[in-house]
């Protein structure tokens, strides 16, 4: 397998035969929760060499414009993004469950629903909207994450 297809793949797992985007979603949930655990710093950083890897990847792998289903490098990048909350808040390990099981759902609600400007990148059909909408989709969960840390509500 070609390296740009194993990273393109979020390391196999968008060769789930069933939901590769979910699958993809809780591979990058289970990583991203480890690299919570190392440092504040190591989910941002992961998120911008991920962000570079993933239209690098999807350009090499010649999928830009069909946005086929084992493509989930673009769910990594998402799904981190709506985890960044977590990075800044002290949990007790029920707390941080809560949190990482309300980033996974927004972020997969907004990732499927597509509204407003996660459809219009979703609509661009090159390797920047393969990516876009899905940072765009953890941006949106981030924000409503962040709110409800600050609110208290987790």
């Amino acid at each position: 397998m070609k390296a740009s297809r194993l990273i393109a793949s979020g390391l196999g797992s968008g060769f789930c035969p069933v939901a590769p985007g979910t699958a993809g979603s809780l591979a990058a949930l289970i990583l991203g929760a480890l690299l919570l655990k190392l440092s504040p710093a190591a989910l941002p950083v992961a998120i911008v060499i991920f962000c570079i890897l993933g239209v690098w990847s999807i350009q090499a792998a010649g999928a830009g414009a069909a946005d086929p289903g084992w493509i989930v490098i673009d769910e990594f990048a998402g799904q981190w993004i709506s985890m960044l909350p977590l990075a800044w808040f002290d949990f007790t390990p029920s707390g941080l469950a809560i949190g990482l099981a309300l980033a996974f759902a927004l972020f997969r609600l907004f990732d499927i629903t597509k509204p407003g400007p996660v459809g219009w990148a979703d609509r661009r059909h090159d390797a920047i909207g393969v990516m876009g909408d899905d940072v765009i989709a953890g941006a949106m969960a981030a924000a409503i994450l962040w709110l409800l840390l600050w609110l208290g509500a987790i």
